[in-house]
């Protein structure tokens, strides 16, 4: 489905510290421990695992919404 982004947003004491995005394709940090973070996880099997959500659940389920 054209246009279908998945968003896995990670919080704590409600300030996002990091974000996967499926458009951007990549971790995105937004605190120094979020930053840290999302230069492991780009280089490490998490990348890989969140970029098959789009196409494992996001489409898979889009019709049904």
């Amino acid at each position: 489905l054209h246009g279908t982004e998945f968003i896995d947003s990670y919080v704590f004491n409600k300030a996002e510290y990091i974000r996967f995005n499926s458009t951007v394709g990549r971790y995105v940090g937004y605190t120094e421990l979020g930053l840290k973070n999302a230069e492991a996880w780009n280089k490490g099997p998490q990348l890989g695992q969140e970029q098959g959500e789009l196409e494992r659940f996001c489409k898979h389920n889009a019709d049904l919404h």
